[in-house]
């Protein structure tokens, strides 16, 4: 009798956990909001502004230093999504980089700012917990300050432009893993030589974490 109500027992509690898991509702991307964090790589070669320099006339016959690299990134993002296949965001960021001209002292150009994104997305069931691929524009303030090792800065306030394409990576519910390829269009100033690309192509890894959704409050509940 007792291996009976046991058995009795354990079939309801599975039955029961069964349905609980089929009525547990899917994962989606309507209503959620999300923060990232990503470090990188922001590679701009200036090829034009280095070939402004070294064909000016004084500049003609010098040996040419070494192209640009680029410098570190540092990029935020603060996401919601108010529909299922789109998503707005704010994206703090700051790099930087140095450059070598011939006679001249090191060349020092630091970037900040906040881009404006608005993002399509689509939830895959690929993973532990999804795959959200997405592109979309940027747009924003950029502040360029550039200067000479013992010089001056040179500082302006332009528009920037931009794509970004990237997947979120969903390792749990909350945590996940986020790549972002930004493509950005911005000018800075150097003293005395001229315009320097400030945008460039930014290849970013990071963190993400979902923010648990707002639950509805009843009327009834006073706070």
């Amino acid at each position: 009798m007792y291996r009976s109500l046991l058995l009795l027992l354990t079939l309801t509690a599975s039955t029961a956990s069964a349905q609980y898991e089929e009525e547990k509702p899917p994962p989606k991307l309507d209503g959620s909001r999300r923060f990232s964090l990503q470090g990188g790589w922001r590679y701009t070669p200036n090829t034009a502004f280095y070939d402004d320099y070294y064909s000016e006339l004084q500049n003609r016959g010098l040996e040419r230093a070494g192209a640009s690299i680029g410098g570190p990134l540092l990029a935020g993002t603060f996401g919601y999504s108010p529909l299922e296949w789109l998503e707005l965001s704010i994206e703090p960021f700051i790099t930087y980089e140095r450059m070598r001209l011939t006679n001249k002292p090191g060349l020092n150009a630091l970037t900040f700012g906040a881009l404006v994104g608005l993002r399509l997305q689509k939830l895959l069931k690929i993973g532990p917990e999804g795959l959200v691929p997405s592109i979309g524009l940027l747009t924003g303030p950029l502040f360029a300050g550039a200067y000479f090792d013992g010089g001056r800065s040179v500082e302006n306030f332009t528009q920037a432009f931009g794509v970004v394409a990237g997947a979120t990576v969903r390792i749990t519910p909350k945590w996940g893993l986020s790549f972002d390829y930004r493509l950005v269009l911005a000018q800075g100033y150097a003293d005395k030589i001229g315009n320097y690309d400030a945008g460039g192509s930014w290849f970013a890894v990071g963190f993400n974490y979902t923010l648990p959704e707002v639950q509805d409050r009843p009327m009834n509940r006073r706070f």
